[in-house]
């Protein structure tokens, strides 16, 4: 029996050619992201991501060298990586001294 064709969202690689985006899960993990349908990756990732269609055998095979053992299909919620903080002034409460009693 075949597996179905899962949708795995790339983006432009060296070369001209294509790669595969990887993913973090909300624990830092590495995991390659897929979708059973268009609609649903184009619900998380938007109607202008690319993507390519691959079994999950081949999308295994390609993950791993990556670092990612772990495949995550049909994900709700997706999120950027999180700008650099600069660096702000203590809090108020961080100036005034301590006074032991």
């Amino acid at each position: 029996m075949t597996q179905p064709l899962l949708y795995v969202p790339v983006h432009s690689g060296p070369g001209g050619g294509c790669a595969m985006r990887m993913f973090r899960t909300p624990l830092g993990t590495r995991t390659a992201v897929a979708f059973t349908s268009e609609m649903a990756l184009s619900r998380v990732l938007g109607p202008a991501q690319p993507w390519i269609r691959l079994g999950e055998a081949a999308l295994r095979a390609m993950a791993l060298p990556l670092g990612a053992d772990r495949i995550t299909v049909d994900p709700l919620l997706t999120a950027r990586r999180p700008r650099p903080v600069s660096p702000a002034a203590p809090p108020e409460s961080a100036k005034r001294p301590v006074v032991a009693c």
